[in-house]
């Protein structure tokens, strides 16, 4: 019997090809398929989708909510709600999701402040972006191309120039706005019209990938 089981534990665990079966979280996957319910495949691993706002794997301990794998650092309190702030984001991949805003980066506009990257406005009719603070990741891509790419099947490449803070907000420099979600590229008007979104629905679904 110990002999059966062994070789059954190796059949099953061991085999570098094992996907059949639906995989809970943490489990094994190779595509969004191989995961249970509403979790997706992040890097080999089935994890809560950062789009839906799933805790399935979550499992607080005290240390907050988790969005992708993200834990939250705390809360903030803005306009009579409760915000989780983030140091950290989904992890990259070749098709990260993410959802997608609209900024005004031009003096006086909705993002507050000057662009994080060079302390400059900017005009909305060129292709840039605001990364989430884990995505950003201390102004590393800051210059860099992203491809973002809709639903739709349209993509456009845009420059990264801010950073859309999920840690801060609620004052002047994010024009009293609350933290940003981990998960959020904040485009400029010319991402969403070259994407062939409405402006006005105000959030879309994406995938990007650093070009």
């Amino acid at each position: 019997m110990a002999l059966l089981l062994l070789s059954l534990f190796l059949s099953v665990f061991c085999h570098p090809q094992f996907s059949a079966a639906i995989s809970s979280c943490n489990g094994p996957c190779q595509t969004l398929n191989d995961c249970k319910g509403q979790l997706i495949c992040i890097n080999g691993k089935c994890n809560d989708d950062p789009n839906l706002g799933t805790h399935v794997c979550s499992n607080d301990g005290g240390g907050g909510s988790s969005h992708g794998g993200c834990h939250s650092i705390g809360n903030l309190n803005c306009k009579g709600k409760s915000f989780p702030q983030f140091k950290c984001s989904p992890p990259v991949t070749s098709s990260t999701r993410a959802i997608l805003t609209n900024n005004d980066f031009s003096r006086g506009g909705s993002g507050g402040d000057p662009s994080e990257c060079d302390g400059k406005f900017h005009d909305n009719s060129d292709p840039i972006v605001a990364l989430s603070t884990g995505w950003y990741n201390g102004g590393s891509r800051c210059g860099r191309m992203i491809q973002i790419t809709a639903t739709n099947g349209r993509s456009v490449l845009a420059k990264v120039v801010d950073e859309c803070d999920s840690i801060n907000g609620c004052d002047k420099a994010h024009a009293h706005q609350p933290p940003c979600p981990n998960n959020v590229v904040d485009g400029s008007n010319a991402v969403w019209n070259a994407l062939g979104f409405d402006i006005d629905v105000g959030e879309e679904p994406v995938i990007w990938s650093d070009a």
